[in-house]
C-alpha cells in the first residue's frame, strides 16, 4: 500500500514538475511515479511522522538532484567540449521543482499515512502546538518584518488581497507568520529532542517556505508566469535568509513554550526524573561549551588570519587592533559555545552526529551574525547579496568552528555521561531519551547544510 500511495503522489508530482525539466506528459509522471517507488522502498520506515517524512522527502530531493542532474552533467563535461556544460544557475529549476513536486508530497504523504498505523506514540498536545506556534511565529515574524520594512515589501504582500495598503500588507504578512509556526508545531512537536534539533527543523522548515511562499505561491496567487530561474530566486535572495531567520526562532522560542508548558501542565513522573537539576544541566553545559568555544575559536582564527579580519572584528568595540581583534574573537567563541552547550547538551549519541550538529549550528551562526547582527550593527542594509558574497571567507570559519567546538562538547559530555550511567535507573531513562532507529536528523543535516551552502554561493 505504501510503494502505490507513493507511485501514484510521484505520479502527479511527475506532472507538475513537466514544465521546469522540460518534461513530456509521458516521461513526466512516469519518472515521478520511479521516484515514488524509490523513495518508498528507502524510506518507509523512516518516514514515521509528517515531520520525519517531510525531512526525509527534502533530504531525497537533494540527492536526487545529484544523481540525476549534477552527476550526468559532470560525467558530460569530462567526455564532451568545455562550451557544453551547463551551470548549476542553469539546473536551478530542477532543484525547485524536485524539492515542491517530488520530496516534499512524498514526505508529508508518507508520514501522514504511517503516522495513522502507529502505536505506542505519546501524546500529541494540539494546545500546545496552537499557543507555541503561535508565540513563535509572531517572534519569528516580527524579526522578518524588519528586512520587509526596509525594502517596502508590504504592499506585494498587500497585493495578495488586491491593495496596496502597508498596513492590510503588515496584517495579512503576520497571518501567513502565526499560521506556518502553527504548522511548524504540528509537523515537529513530536520530532524535537531538544533546543538544539528544534533550532536546526526551524531553519530547515524555514527554506522549504522559501522555496514554497516567494518562489511558488505568491506569483501564482497574482497570476504571474511561475518563474523558477535563478535570476528570479537571486532577485529573493534577502527574502531566502529572512526565511532562515525567522524559522531560527521559530524553532528555538517553540522548543522553549512547549517545554514550558510540558512542566506547568504535565504531572511530574518521580521515577522517570532527570539526572540533574536545571540549574546544574545549565552549569556543566555553559562551562563545557566555554571550552570548546574556544578550541573552535582558536581553529577559526586561523581564517580570520589568512583573509586579515582583525580590524574589522575590534571595529566592533570601537577599536582597530589586531590583538583587540582577536580577544573580542575569543570572547565571541565563548559565548557561541557556551550557547551551544544549552541548546545541544545532551543532543548527540555519538561523536559523528555531534559533528554533525555543530557544522548546522556554525552555519546558522553565519546568517545570524555577519549577515544579520553585523550589518544591523553598522545600521546596513539586511541580507544582501554584496554582505554575502563579502562574507564567504566567514563561512568556512563558521562551519570550521561549528565542527570543533561540537567534538570538544561532546568528548567533555561523554565523560560526564558514563559516570552517571552507572546507575542502572539513568541509563534506562537516557534509553528512552535517545533518538530512535529512522531518526531523520541525517535528512535534516543533508538538507540544512546542502542548501544553506549551495543557495548563497548560487544566488549571490
Amino acid at each position: 500500500m505504501r510503494i502505490l500511495l507513493c507511485a501514484v503522489v510521484g505520479a502527479i508530482g511527475g506532472l507538475a514538475l513537466m514544465p521546469s525539466v522540460h518534461a513530456s506528459l509521458l516521461s513526466g509522471p512516469l519518472l515521478g511515479i520511479g521516484f515514488g517507488i524509490l523513495f518508498a522502498l528507502l524510506f518507509s520506515k523512516k518516514a514515521v511522522r509528517p515531520g520525519a517524512g517531510l525531512l526525509w522527502g527534502l533530504g531525497f530531493a537533494q540527492l536526487l538532484l545529484l544523481a540525476v542532474v549534477v552527476g550526468p552533467l559532470v560525467i558530460r563535461a569530462n567526455l564532451a567540449a568545455p562550451g557544453e556544460f551547463q551551470t548549476s544557475q542553469d539546473n536551478f529549476p530542477y532543484l525547485v521543482g524536485y524539492v515542491l513536486c517530488i520530496g516534499a508530497p512524498l514526505g508529508l504523504a508518507l508520514g501522514f499515512y504511517n503516522s495513522r498505523l502507529a502505536a505506542n506514540e505519546k501524546p500529541f498536545g494540539y494546545g500546545r502546538a496552537l499557543v507555541g506556534g503561535s508565540i513563535a511565529g509572531l517572534a519569528g515574524g516580527w524579526a522578518f518584518s524588519r528586512w520587509m520594512e526596509q525594502v517596502d515589501y508590504f504592499p506585494t504582500i498587500a497585493g495578495l488581497i488586491g491593495t496596496s495598503s502597508r498596513m492590510a500588507g503588515a496584517s495579512l504578512y503576520y497571518v501567513f507568520a502565526v499560521i506556518i509556526g502553527i504548522s511548524f508545531a504540528i509537523l515537529f512537536q513530536r520530532e524535537i529532542r531538544g533546543y538544539g534539533s528544534s533550532l536546526i527543523c526551524g531553519a530547515a522548515y524555514g527554506i522549504f517556505w522559501w522555496f514554497l511562499g516567494p518562489l511558488t505561491l505568491m506569483p501564482l496567487w497574482l497570476r504571474k508566469p511561475l518563474d523558477w530561474s535563478s535570476d528570479f530566486a537571486s532577485s529573493e535572495f534577502g527574502s531566502l535568509i529572512g526565511h532562515i531567520v525567522y524559522g531560527l526562532i521559530v524553532g528555538l522560542l517553540y522548543a522553549a513554550v512547549d517545554r514550558m508548558l510540558v512542566r506547568f501542565f504535565t504531572d511530574s513522573d518521580p521515577i522517570r526524573r532527570e539526572p540533574e537539576g536545571p540549574g546544574l544541566r545549565l552549569i556543566l553545559a555553559a562551562r563545557w561549551g566555554a571550552l570548546a568555544g574556544i578550541a573552535g575559536g582558536l581553529l577559526y582564527a586561523l581564517v580570520l588570519l589568512a583573509t586579515g579580519s582583525w580590524s574589522e572584528i575590534a571595529a566592533i568595540v570601537g577599536g582597530s587592533s589586531a590583538w583587540l581583534g582577536f580577544t573580542v574573537h575569543l570572547l565571541i567563541s565563548v559565548v557561541l559555545g557556551v550557547t551551544y552547550g544549552v541548546l545541544f547538551y545532551r543532543e548527540a549519541p555519538n561523536l559523528a552526529s555531534g559533528i554533525a550538529w555543530g557544522l548546522c549550528y556554525g552555519l546558522m551562526g553565519w546568517f545570524i551574525g555577519p549577515l544579520t547582527l553585523l550589518p544591523a550593527s553598522q545600521g546596513a542594509q539586511l541580507w544582501t547579496q554584496a554582505q554575502a558574497r563579502a562574507q564567504f571567507p566567514s563561512m568556512v570559519g563558521q562551519l570550521i568552528y561549528g565542527a570543533i567546538a561540537a567534538a570538544a562538547f561532546w568528548t567533555l559530555e561523554r565523560r560526564h555521561n558514563d559516570w552517571l550511567l552507572l546507575d542502572p535507573r539513568i541509563a534506562a531513562r537516557e534509553a528512552r531519551l535517545r533518538r530512535p532507529v529512522g531518526t531523520a536528523a541525517p535528512a535534516l543535516w543533508l538538507f540544512v547544510l546542502g542548501m544553506g551552502v549551495l543557495l548563497p554561493i548560487l544566488l549571490a
